[in-house]
């Protein structure tokens, strides 16, 4: 089994950072995809970003592309989102997720999620 806790959410303002990081536990997190989505209340999850497990490929939705920095520190199990020029779009409740596959931009290859972390971005 594995657990994911994130932590780093927060109240900034427009044009503000935060970095959100993830630690895995349960099982090396070397050998896993990992990737990060998040969801605002009545929409569906959306797919920000994905780390494959030794960082050689990454992937960014769009309207993150030049803001968002995803990366790991497997000696740490952990995977960070740095989120810099933050916009009141960017409001969500942020999640992690793992998988044994390959990251995608879907939810269905990952087995493992956060409980996600909160981040309000005002105007």
């Amino acid at each position: 089994q594995v657990q994911l806790v994130e932590s780093g959410g927060g109240l900034v303002q427009a044009g503000g950072s935060l970095r959100l990081s993830c630690a895995a536990s349960g099982r090396t997190g070397s050998s896993m995809d990992m990737a990060w989505f998040r969801q605002v209340p009545g929409k569906e999850r959306e797919f920000v970003a994905s780390i494959s497990r030794i960082g050689g490929r990454i992937y960014y939705v769009d309207s993150v592309k030049g803001r968002f920095t995803i990366s790991r520190d497997n000696a740490k199990n952990t995977v960070y989102l740095q989120m810099n020029s933050l916009k009141p779009v960017d409001t969500a409740v942020y999640y992690c997720a793992a998988t044994l596959r390959e990251a995608t931009m879907a939810e269905w290859p990952y087995t493992y999620w956060g409980q996600g972390t909160q981040v309000t971005v005002s105007s």
